[in-house]
């Protein structure tokens, strides 16, 4: 009876017994069951038929070169290679060096540490030679091995960055895997350097999110890491030019927040050292943007309490924008007289010196804007009692500019800071800002005499006056003494007249 069902069950189909044929051995695709009924090995033809899908869309995608670069043995010399393996084998050192390892222990990982580090050595080299041409495929895995390297979060200990003096000169962090870290950027900057990089590919890599990484590596507390930066960034600024604006955005928010918020980075020296050749090729006019950089950014890192660290360079910058636009000279003196510090001698020097440069740019018009307040502040500086402050402030008039813009306008400068000059005179301390007073006063004599005779008897009558008014003043206290005296002498004589001593219970 089962015979008699299975019989009428039907048969393989020709179709799938003409593709067992020519695939393999028929013997090889049947199972005996051992009553005597044979089911085809469905394993095989499904395989064949999955080999046939490959070779198709292998005709349609052709394949990349992700396979022979896994085959391709890393620690193969770059001379025993053909020049057309040389990319593969330069993205198979590229994926050997994506391990990471921790430097802090100097005695875990050594071996692979060296290979690491000899790896690193080839392909700088191999870069630096200029005989290749990369593909898309290298480009995506130098930046991926970059940015395992290179991209990471600061610990706490390394970003407790205080607000230092202006004078104060730290001891430098070092980072202890910096061995491995310089010759990463070494290939890093040679890789962007390299003449016949297509930038159209390596935008894709290189992009707003891999550049704002690299712009957070800046406040590392290692200077060698920031001075690799700072021309690996110069190099991105000059080759990438759709990345120019997001650069200056970026930058521009991170002086934000350490003006603002944090006081607290450690690279603000080298971001405005680049900045400094960035402004330099600004167009006239110039634009919109750029000003507001000037205004927003610039002008306000005079705030914090560690300009010093940075105010050299802060300073080149100012007067780049003071020479491509002059009109901006103003702004930027009011900007400074705005910060202008009341407490830190220091930084009153610092000032004083910026302020004699930008007015070595200033035109006439400018000048006139400014110049009342200006030197309300210079008196002040001039009358300073910190010796420094006062000798930096009286050499202004050596500088035969700054002299020639004074010349013009004296009936209204020098009325401002006579009273200045003449409290120093009478009261001063120092004997060298007596001295250099002196000749301040000589000067302006041989200049206009009778402005200064003018200025003398103004100064005698207000002085004068101011006299008279302490006197008042010192009688009206004494007057306000005596009352004050009287009145609780009363009130003292009043308590005591209503409090009677209480009488001796105890008889003695």
């Amino acid at each position: 009876m089962l015979k008699q069902i299975l019989g009428k069950l039907p048969r393989k189909s020709s179709k799938a017994d003409s593709f067992d044929s020519t695939g393999s051995n028929s013997g090889n695709n049947t199972a005996n069951l051992g009553n005597g009924i044979q089911f085809t090995n469905s394993c095989n033809v499904v395989s064949a038929r999955l080999n046939v899908v490959k070779r198709m869309s292998s005709a349609i995608f052709p394949s990349s070169n992700a396979a022979a670069v896994e085959m391709m043995e890393p620690h193969v010399s770059f001379k025993d290679v053909s020049n057309s393996e040389k990319q593969n084998l330069f993205v198979s050192k590229l994926n050997l060096c994506c391990s990471t390892y921790d430097f802090n222990n100097s005695d875990k990982n050594c071996a692979e540490k060296d290979l690491k580090c000899q790896t690193l050595v080839e392909l700088v080299d191999f870069v630096a030679s200029g005989s290749a041409k990369f593909t898309e495929p290298a480009i995506a895995s130098m930046c991926k091995m970059c940015a395992i390297n290179l991209f990471r979060d600061f610990p706490p200990k390394c970003r407790s960055y205080s607000a230092r003096g202006e004078t104060e000169d730290d001891e430098p962090t070092f980072d202890p895997a910096w061995s491995h870290l310089q010759l990463v950027y070494d290939l890093l900057l040679g890789f962007i350097s390299y003449n016949s990089l297509d930038v159209k590919v390596a935008k894709k890599f290189i992009d707003h999110s891999f550049i704002s990484r690299l712009l957070d590596l800046f406040d590392s507390e290692d200077p060698r890491e920031r001075d690799c930066l700072k021309t690996i960034l110069h190099r991105v600024y000059a080759k990438f030019m759709v990345h120019r604006p997001h650069i200056r955005k970026s930058v521009s928010n991170i002086i934000y927040r350490f003006v603002f918020e944090t006081e607290r980075h450690n690279g603000i020296a080298e971001l405005l050292e680049i900045f400094g050749s960035v402004i330099t090729g600004f167009a006239i006019p110039l634009k919109e943007e750029h000003k507001m950089f000037l205004w927003r950014a610039l002008i306000p890192l005079h705030k914090p309490k560690s300009v010093g660290i940075y105010h050299q360079q802060l300073t080149y910058c100012i007067v780049q924008f003071v020479e491509k636009e002059p009109r901006l000279a103003s702004t930027v003196i009011k900007g400074l007289l705005k910060y202008w510090p009341v407490r830190s001698s220091q930084k009153e020097l610092m000032f004083l010196s910026e302020l004699e440069e930008i007015l070595e740019k200033i035109n006439t018009t400018e000048f006139e804007n400014i110049m009342i307040p200006l030197f309300r502040r210079i008196g002040c500086c001039l009358n300073s009692s910190h010796f420094q402050v006062a000798e930096r402030a009286h050499f202004l008039w050596n500088n035969d500019h700054i002299l020639n813009l004074i010349m013009p306008h004296r009936q209204v400068i020098f009325p401002i800071i006579f009273s200045a000059l003449e409290r120093n005179t009478q009261n001063h301390w120092n004997q060298a800002v007596l001295n250099l007073t002196q000749n301040v006063r000589k000067m302006f004599y041989e200049m206009d005499e009778e402005l200064v005779l003018a200025c003398q008897g103004k100064f005698a009558e207000e002085d004068s006056k101011s006299r008279v008014a302490a006197e008042r003043r010192r009688l009206t206290w004494e007057r306000l003494e005596t009352a004050a005296d009287f009145q609780f002498s009363v009130a003292r004589s009043n308590v005591s007249g209503l409090i009677k001593p209480a009488a001796c219970a105890v008889t003695c």
